[in-house]
């Protein structure tokens, strides 16, 4: 299911033995644009440090309860390497974070999920890693902090990035809806995180490879529309293949 960013804050979050707050917004990669912990609300419970629950513990969400299934108890949480409230996410704590929980760490292999291209939950299909596979260094963001980002195309800039849409299956983020209102007014559309070229965090500008005359003409964007059929039209128009065939979701990192 796909998801917008903005949607998702405020609803609740259901842990094996009762709720724990409210979605507050999410850290993605940089790399892969994969979600890699939603940031809790939890009020008054753990109070002074920032509660991480990162997908391999997300069962799903349930848009009619505003709800997120979680597969942890308070207790686990509670108990969970603590982050201060307001520090950036370190290597160490994520190693920390990771080694507790007992899941693989998303970043020791070439894939989105390290050794998957998809997310795996399963214990016995986990592999060990080995000195032969190539990993990477994620960098992570917040939500929050890119809202706001210029979209800068080949021939100038287009917009800005007013929300995330987030696909529930595999958590990575699938496009980025963009407000065009600079330069035609109402419109919002469609971008793919698999067609941005680069992003440069200094200038707060994320640059696609894609003409502004191509992105002006795509399908608008509403999102009562966002279907299959929506995403097939989209990519057709851009005459790019869709996630969904399955080779842009197991790709590896580029050399």
């Amino acid at each position: 299911m796909l998801s917008k960013a903005k949607t998702l804050r405020g609803y609740k979050l259901a842990s094996l033995d009762g709720d724990i707050g409210q979605v507050e917004e999410f850290y993605f990669d940089d790399q892969y644009w994969a979600i890699r912990y939603l940031v809790a609300n939890v009020g008054s419970w753990l109070t002074g440090r920032q509660v991480l629950i990162a997908p391999y513990a997300l069962v799903g969400i349930n848009s009619e309860r505003q709800e997120i299934a979680i597969h942890l108890t308070k207790q686990q949480i509670e108990e969970s390497p603590a982050l201060n409230s307001h520090k950036p996410v370190s290597k160490q704590f994520e190693e920390d974070y990771y080694k507790y929980y007992g899941w693989p760490l998303y970043w020791n292999g070439p894939y989105m999920w390290g050794y998957y291209p998809n997310i795996e939950r399963e214990c016995e299909k986990w592999q060990v890693p080995s000195h032969d596979k190539k990993g990477w260094d994620p960098h992570l963001r917040s939500t929050h902090a890119v809202s706001g980002y210029h979209i800068h195309a080949f021939d100038g800039d287009i917009g800005c990035v007013a929300d995330f849409i987030i696909d529930d299956e595999n958590w990575a983020i699938r496009y980025l809806i963009i407000d065009t209102k600079d330069g035609w007014p109402g419109k919002k559309v469609l971008i793919s995180t698999d067609w941005i070229e680069r992003i440069s965090w200094s200038e707060s500008t994320i640059f696609v490879n894609l003409h502004r005359e191509n992105i002006k003409q795509s399908p608008e964007y509403a999102a009562e529309l966002l279907d299959r059929e929506y995403e097939i039209k989209l990519h057709r128009h851009y005459q790019r293949d869709g996630y969904w065939t399955g080779e842009l979701s197991a790709r590896k990192l580029r050399p």
